[in-house]
């Protein structure tokens, strides 16, 4: 073919690509293909099954969402989905994710999710699997949540509890880490602003974040990251794939959901705010929760380059618990790469797999 006809071809395939992604995009998104059961709705919650097509382990892998996020993450494409890795490693899959909240839920804090919406589904998925134990996986704000769950509800169903992207000691977590520890400082000065601040005077209106705010949130605290998936996706504007991911990707970038103001009043104004679980202990309302309470087998993973919680923000949790069996591994990617990227997915998803391989009941017909 002549090489100007080539190039004129190459040239024309791009800006279908660019045309597709633009207008078509919802035609483009990959993402949530693999087959589920919803085996139970609660409140703002729900629980999806994924079964594994040849169950090897008792125990399930229970996936634990953040908020703010779509449940694409953990199904992202076809031939790259982590619910689908771990079904076929043997393990019967679930996922507890949350409805759309909106500004009605804006009381919904720490303790509704740790002492309500997850030992209910928790519960649910120890009938479900006819296994007392479970092993549970939580990211970013959802690690928060199951390592508190874990902590406060012991010795109960968690057999294996694996937390990453997490900040445990928050003002360790680089840039992000140290303006909060600043801010904190700042507060402390004023016993007025402290009460206002710390105590939950401010109405939760005020801090109720909706989800185009936190979609943009997310793109200001990794600027890079999404300038560089920006850019690589016009350098390879002739890959069908890279169309795919880029709108798959997006899709999940762009729909996010509500934080309530009570959740950001734990989240943000407490925990990274105020550090308290670096002393590896936290008071919501009227609960005392530890740490040390933890004593199940223990995974904490951290983005080899997560700008938003660094590994010295998630390391020190395996000095708090009381658990004799801790792992700690650096898992490719920023924040959301460690979750989704190639690399993860050559690399830690394995591992993780053998981890609990280890670690879960082998079922008899498997022996």
């Amino acid at each position: 073919m002549h090489p100007l006809k080539k190039s004129w071809l190459g040239q024309q395939k791009k800006m279908k690509h660019l045309s597709a992604r633009l207008f078509k995009a919802k035609s483009l998104v990959l993402s949530q293909s693999t087959p589920y059961e919803v085996i139970d709705e609660y409140k703002f919650c729900r629980v999806r099954y994924y079964a594994s097509p040849d169950k090897q382990y008792a125990e399930p892998l229970v996936f634990v969402a953040p908020l703010a996020i779509n449940m694409s993450i953990y199904d992202l494409y076809p031939y790259r989905s982590l619910v689908k890795h771990f079904q076929h490693s043997g393990f019967d899959v679930y996922l507890v994710e949350w409805t759309k909240l909106t500004y009605q839920d804006r009381f919904l804090n720490f303790i509704s999710f740790i002492d309500d919406a997850i030992p209910h589904c928790i519960d649910r998925i120890s009938q479900h699997s006819g296994s007392r134990y479970i092993s549970l996986h939580g990211w970013s704000m959802a690690g928060i949540f199951v390592t508190l769950y874990t902590a406060l509800h012991q010795p109960e169903h968690v057999k294996n509890l694996i937390v990453v992207g997490s900040p445990i000691d928050s003002y360790a977590s680089g840039r992000v880490g140290k303006l909060f520890q600043n801010i904190n400082q700042l507060i402390s000065r004023s016993r007025a602003l402290k009460d206002t601040i710390y105590n939950g005077q401010i109405p939760k209106r005020i801090i109720h974040t909706p989800g185009p705010i936190n979609a943009l949130g997310f793109k200001i605290l990794d600027p890079k990251g999404w300038f560089v998936s920006q850019k690589q996706f016009l350098l390879n504007l002739s890959n069908t794939q890279t169309v795919y991911e880029h709108a798959t990707m997006g899709d999940f970038l762009n729909n996010m959901i509500d934080y309530p103001g009570g959740i950001n009043q734990d989240m943000v104004l407490n925990l990274w705010l105020q550090n308290p679980l670096k002393q590896g202990v936290i008071q919501l309302k009227d609960k005392i929760i530890e740490l040390k309470k933890i004593n199940c087998s223990l995974l904490i993973g951290a983005g080899s380059s997560d700008q938003i919680v660094t590994a010295e923000a998630s390391k020190p949790l395996g000095e708090l618990t009381s658990s004799a069996d801790v792992t700690f591994t650096h898992i490719p990617g920023g924040h959301l790469g460690l979750m989704s990227s190639q690399k993860s997915a050559n690399e830690f998803w394995p591992e993780l797999a053998a981890w609990l391989k280890q670690r879960s009941t082998l079922l008899e017909t498997h022996h």
